[in-house]
């Protein structure tokens, strides 16, 4: 099992041309609107270009993933009643919420509401740590209140090459993303 390093996301994102003003530009637009999605993926903006590769990455292995500032457009400056009744409306048509921690989320005001408002609601939350580096890390702990929740990591299943998301339970328990939702 792997965790998602911060390094390698960052790499991918410069190795397919992503810049941060590509990603700004991707703010302003108004993307094509679905009514639902796997996963509602809680994080930091200020991590925006991590977040955008994690979300293509995820995509690849076959989940639907909303990220706000990609799919609506709102001031992220100026919150209103309206951006957060938008945020609901999104949470409540995702089947899960992954909790993107890095270094930079201890900071974000909407990510703890977030994973308190969909926690509440379903019950499918889990953390996906995003960390700097791993020197031989293969488990997660995060703040806290991180710890009440199972945590995502990326790996191969038992005797195949294909990629999938898994579930890691504080009892040493996993399973695979598609069947925990």
């Amino acid at each position: 099992m792997a965790l998602f390093k911060r390094s390698d996301l960052i790499k991918e994102a410069n190795d397919n041309r992503l810049s941060k003003s590509m990603v700004e530009s991707n703010f302003i637009k108004l993307a094509g609107i679905k009514k639902s999605y796997d996963i509602f993926l809680s994080h930091s903006f200020l991590d925006a270009i991590e977040v955008e590769t994690l979300k293509s990455k995820i995509e690849t292995l076959g989940y639907s993933v909303y990220v706000d500032w990609l799919e609506d457009s709102f001031d992220r400056e100026n919150v209103t009643q309206e951006t957060a009744e938008i945020i609901k409306r999104r949470m409540e048509n995702c089947k899960c919420l992954l909790y993107a921690t890095s270094k930079n989320s201890k900071a974000s005001k909407w990510m703890p509401w977030e994973l308190g408002f969909f926690d509440g609601r379903k019950e499918k939350v889990a953390i996906l740590p995003v960390i700097d580096d791993i020197n031989g890390q293969t488990q997660f702990k995060g703040q806290e209140y991180l710890t009440l929740y199972p945590y995502v990591d990326i790996a191969t299943i038992e005797g195949s090459s294909e990629f999938q998301l898994w579930i890691n339970t504080s009892d040493g328990g996993n399973k695979v993303l598609k069947s925990w939702i």
